[in-house]
């Protein structure tokens, strides 16, 4: 299955296409993912944001030019649910409502780290960048894109998985939960302090 998706740069007003599919592709030239087009300044922050997070960190995450992980979601119909309440703090992710089997892409070039399924989350993938700085928790999930394996090597808007209900999902509301940590210290480093990626999409995945 091959899965069409345009990049939309935010601060360059300037487009790419890129091809992804079942089994991931290259979305340009860059190796590291980044486009060459100097973004704008790093955007504030939203909401709390815990002290081990630098200044310098959210400059890094904004470099990375994320794409917001769901295909056919643009930025403008995206909900900020970072803050929303819950039994024990806030929400510290993004719910990315979406019909069920939405493609749902890498939204940088990624490691993968974990691959698991429990109670709350589902089915899910943790993920970091290639610098190992920051990690991508994506849950709820129907399932995997076919063949994923801890250790892959994906390219940025390659497809992953898909929008599901797994875990403690409501069964009628597909979403996908997804997640930015600064990658924590020491063997839980899928546990780091968590950042609003809200502010921080640069591109999205639109079918042309």
């Amino acid at each position: 299955m091959t899965v069409a998706a345009l990049f939309s740069l935010v601060a360059a007003c300037s487009s790419r296409a890129l091809r992804s599919g079942e089994h991931g592709s290259r979305p340009g030239p860059s190796t590291d993912g980044n486009a060459a087009v100097a973004l704008g300044p790093t955007p504030a922050h939203a909401g709390p944001l815990d002290d081990r997070v630098s200044a310098d960190d959210l400059d890094a995450l904004w470099q990375r030019q994320l794409i917001v992980p769901v295909e056919g979601v643009p930025r403008g119909s995206l909900r900020d649910n970072f803050t929303a309440k819950r039994a024990v703090g806030i929400h510290g992710a993004l719910d990315i409502l979406a019909p069920r089997y939405s493609a749902v892409v890498a939204s940088d070039n990624l490691v993968i780290g974990r691959l698991f399924s429990g109670p709350v989350g589902g089915i899910v993938i943790y993920a970091s960048d290639p610098e190992r700085r920051f990690v991508y928790y994506y849950a709820h999930l129907e399932r995997y894109r076919k063949g994923l394996a801890v250790g892959d090597r994906v390219a940025k808007g390659s497809v992953i998985g898909y929008v599901g209900t797994t875990g403690n999902a409501p069964p009628d509301t597909p979403h996908l939960h997804f997640q930015v940590m600064k990658r924590g210290v020491g063997r839980a480093w899928w546990d780091g302090p968590a950042i609003n990626p809200f502010s921080f999409f640069a591109l999205e995945a639109l079918r042309p």
